[in-house]
């Protein structure tokens, strides 16, 4: 889910494409703080939905998937583009750049239905506390986040080198996202209800 292409990514490859790596993980602060924000925002309301209403999990669950396939035609349409094919930007301090990834972060819808649609699969209400269950996971994925955009970031001048002289591997990224991305939707939509 990581390496789905969305503003995020886009935006912390193209700051350490333009501004160099130092640029790009300042700008990761910013989106990790996003999603902490996020995932505290979800752990709560997800926690509460789930006790006060008994079919939330299953439109949830059913919203998600639907979501998810929405991503997944957008990497495999006719024209669509990968993350990886940056545009040049301004330089800006290191100021701008955090406050950017956070705000970048935060009008990423798809950040927001990632916990509220996609982290609940995993929460189970029989094994203790939905709120605890909701933060470790949320946690474990800011970290599998910040660890592979870091990296992405650390990399972006030689994948966007190496990409833009294979145009075949742009292709096959957005195919594979496609294909994983429905993937997970068609899991979601049809897995009993807990």
């Amino acid at each position: 889910m990581v390496l789905t292409p969305g503003p995020n990514m886009v935006y912390l490859i193209s700051r350490s494409i333009c501004q160099g790596r130092a640029a790009g993980l300042i700008s990761l602060g910013g989106v990790a703080l996003g999603f902490v924000f996020y995932m505290l925002c979800a752990a709560l309301g997800i926690t509460a939905l789930v006790f006060a209403v008994p079919y939330a999990y299953d439109a949830l669950r059913l919203i998600g998937a639907v979501y998810l396939l929405s991503l997944a035609w957008q990497a495999v349409k006719p024209g669509g583009r990968s993350p990886f094919q940056v545009r040049d930007l301004p330089a800006d301090a290191p100021r701008k750049l955090f406050a950017m990834g956070f705000v970048t972060n935060l009008l990423n819808p798809k950040i927001a239905m990632l916990y509220l649609s996609l982290l609940p699969q995993f929460i189970d209400p029989a094994q203790g506390s939905v709120l605890a269950q909701s933060l470790v996971i949320g946690c474990v994925q800011i970290g599998v986040s910040v660890t592979v955009n870091a990296a992405i970031a650390v990399a972006a001048g030689s994948i966007a080198l190496f990409l833009a002289q294979r145009p075949a591997w742009l292709l096959v990224q957005r195919w594979m996202m496609g294909t994983v991305l429905a993937g997970l939707a068609v899991r979601m939509a049809t897995e009993a209800r807990r």
